[in-house]
């Protein structure tokens, strides 16, 4: 029995998964969610991923440790993964650690949409 750990929908064609957790903290949770995001590529073929923080207030650095394998995995799928809606304290840590340099990250979901 797995929880659902992400809200996943389709716009144009590319795939939108909001987180529902605000803390992405324990190591359980952050496998749960590695594995809920690695199935939509290795299994439903996704090339086109947008990962909403909107209502991420806390992330561990084992999730980005998660991310960083999920982009690796998105791009050998010849895909892209494009990140939004980051809060500004999450942000920083993005920057402190240089994965702004490493995702697209972007304001607004509508921007991250946007000539996909």
């Amino acid at each position: 029995m797995s929880t659902r750990k992400i809200d996943v929908e389709e716009v144009n064609a590319v795939t939108v998964a909001k987180f529902t957790d605000k803390k992405i903290l324990d190591e359980t949770n952050i496998q749960i969610i590695a594995n809920q995001l690695f199935s939509l590529i290795d299994d439903d073929h996704r090339k086109k991923i947008v990962l909403d923080f909107a209502t991420v207030e806390y992330l561990s650095s084992a999730a980005l440790g998660k991310l960083i394998t999920l982009d690796k995995k998105v791009k050998a799928d010849k895909g892209e993964l494009r990140l939004c809606t980051i809060r500004k304290d999450i942000l920083e840590v993005f920057k402190i650690t240089k994965l702004d340099k490493l995702f697209k990250i972007f304001e607004t979901r509508e921007k991250a949409l946007a000539g996909f």
